[in-house]
C-alpha cells in the first residue's frame, strides 16, 4: 500500500471511491442527499487544487482518500473514504496518520473531523486514532459529532 498527496488530476478515481464508500453513509442515515453523494466532479476538482489530504493507492488504482486543510493552527480533516472492498484493513488509519503529518509538517497542532452519531464504524475508527469528542450538534434523528486530536 502507498500513501501520497492527494492531486486535482485524482478527482475522478477519488469521486468514484468517495461515492461508493459513502453509499453505505447514505443507508445508514436513510438519504442520498449528502455532500459527498452529491459533489460535482468540477466542485471536487476545485477543492483538490490547494489540499492537504492524500490518497491510498494499491498498485495504480486508489482505494482511499482524505481530504485536509489548515485553518490556523487547526488542520481539518474531511471526506475519508475508502473502496468497500478494501474496508477494515487498516486504509483509514494509515490515510490519518498521513494527513496528520502533512499537518503538522504545515504548522497544525490540533486536528478537528466530524462524522454522524450513527456511524458507528467511524467513531470506533477515531477513538483508536486518539480522537475525542468535543461538540455534538442535535439533527434531524442523529447529531454531528465534532472530535479533535493533539497533533503534537
Amino acid at each position: 500500500m502507498e500513501i501520497r498527496d492527494i492531486r486535482p488530476d485524482d478527482a475522478g478515481e477519488v469521486l468514484t471511491v468517495q461515492r461508493a464508500a459513502f453509499l453505505s453513509e447514505a443507508q445508514i442515515y436513510n438519504t442520498v442527499d449528502m455532500p459527498p453523494l452529491t459533489q460535482t466532479l468540477e466542485e471536487l476538482r476545485a477543492e483538490l487544487k490547494d489540499n492537504l489530504g492524500c490518497v491510498a493507492l494499491d498498485g495504480t488504482r486508489i482505494v482511499g482518500a482524505v481530504r485536509a486543510k489548515r485553518d490556523g493552527e487547526l488542520l481539518l480533516i474531511g471526506r475519508i473514504a475508502i473502496a468497500p472492498d478494501q474496508q477494515g484493513g487498516g486504509i483509514g488509519s494509515q490515510l490519518l496518520a498521513a494527513v496528520e503529518q502533512r499537518g503538522r509538517e504545515a504548522g497544525a497542532t490540533e486536528a478537528e473531523l466530524f462524522t454522524g452519531s450513527l456511524s458507528e464504524a467511524n467513531l470506533r475508527l477515531y477513538g483508536r486514532e486518539g480522537y475525542t469528542e468535543t461538540e455534538r450538534v442535535p439533527g434531524d434523528g442523529s447529531d454531528q459529532i465534532f472530535l479533535r486530536k493533539r497533533l503534537d
